[in-house]
């Protein structure tokens, strides 16, 4: 009877741990379960529309690419073709160059703005004015601000006859625009935005009364940036890096727009080949340009914890 009753009440007691857990543990439960429901569909809609379809461009990258049709049976064709052709290997390496210059100029010039806005504008309605003053290009169309540039940088175009006019030249200027120049100028224009946005952010959290005692302890300007500003400033630079990363290495209508075709990135040859009906081999250019950006953007979040400074 007594070791009876030691079983039933080790039985009770069993039951009270899984029925009657404590707070703290029927707490972190239903934390987890909140958290589970809300995750759940950001991850269900990532893994359709993001990671199903990678791995359904990889699998097409493989399959038989003929003149007019594709077939599902596996082979390396279509990658042995890519990686041996000197013309889309160059089209490779023009689009990491034509991204590395973009990105150069547009912190080089976004950053000065951002500097402005974000430390040297302390009053909240100025700065947002000058920021929204910032993204009024965007109030138009993409093609429009691209297609702006051709009647700017033609033979006859405002910035040959200013030229003119001064006396700086004898005769039109030809490779201003139908050149890889052109394509350098007008995406530098259009993704600058997207390098003073994440800028100012981080710029307008500096406390202004570090800078003053960095002022009263002798520092002068340059030692302030580059022991205080950039320092604070990383993430932001980090971000806007980010953003015009995605969208140069991704770019494709400003090369065809502004270059007259003279300048093919790997977004062109996408477009082409996608419009030749050439899955194959347009999947196989799409999968080196996923790789291409997923390695920038390792590399450019190696440098900062974003996650932890913003």
């Amino acid at each position: 009877m007594e070791f009876a009753g030691e079983q039933v009440q080790g039985a009770v007691q069993a039951q009270g741990g899984e029925n009657g857990a404590s707070p703290a543990e029927r707490r972190a439960r239903q934390e987890r379960r909140t958290a589970l429901m809300l995750i759940s569909p950001g991850v269900l809609w990532m893994a359709l529309f993001m990671v199903l379809p990678l791995v359904m461009v990889i699998y097409v990258s493989f399959w038989t690419q003929t003149t007019f049709t594709v077939e599902p049976t596996l082979t390396v064709d279509s990658w042995v073709r890519f990686l041996t052709s000197p013309t889309y290997l160059a089209s490779t390496w023009a689009t990491v160059r034509i991204w590395a210059v973009v990105l150069a100029a547009t912190l080089i010039i976004g950053y000065p703005v951002a500097l402005f806005i974000g430390l040297m504008v302390r009053n909240q309605t100025l700065q947002t004015a000058l920021l929204v003053v910032c993204i009024i290009p965007f109030w138009t169309s993409f093609l429009i601000r691209v297609i702006a540039w051709r009647p700017m940088l033609g033979t006859e175009g405002a910035i040959n006859t200013i030229l003119l006019k001064l006396g700086i030249i004898d005769t039109p200027l030809t490779t201003l625009l139908f050149s890889e120049f052109a394509v350098l100028v007008g995406m530098t224009q259009i993704y600058c935005v997207f390098m003073v946005g994440p800028i100012t952010f981080m710029l307008s959290r500096i406390d202004p009364s570090v800078i003053e005692a960095a002022r009263d302890l002798g520092a002068g300007f340059g030692r302030i940036f580059f022991k205080i500003i950039l320092p604070l400033s990383l993430p932001g630079v980090i971000v806007g890096a980010i953003f015009v990363s995605v969208m140069v290495l991704g770019e494709f209508a400003t090369a065809a727009s502004l270059s007259g075709r003279k300048v093919n990135l790997l977004g062109n040859i996408i477009v082409s080949q996608v419009g030749s009906l050439k899955w194959a081999f347009a999947s196989v250019a799409g999968v080196i340009l996923t790789t291409i950006i997923a390695a920038v953007i390792t590399v450019l979040l190696r440098i900062v914890n974003v996650r932890k400074e913003m």
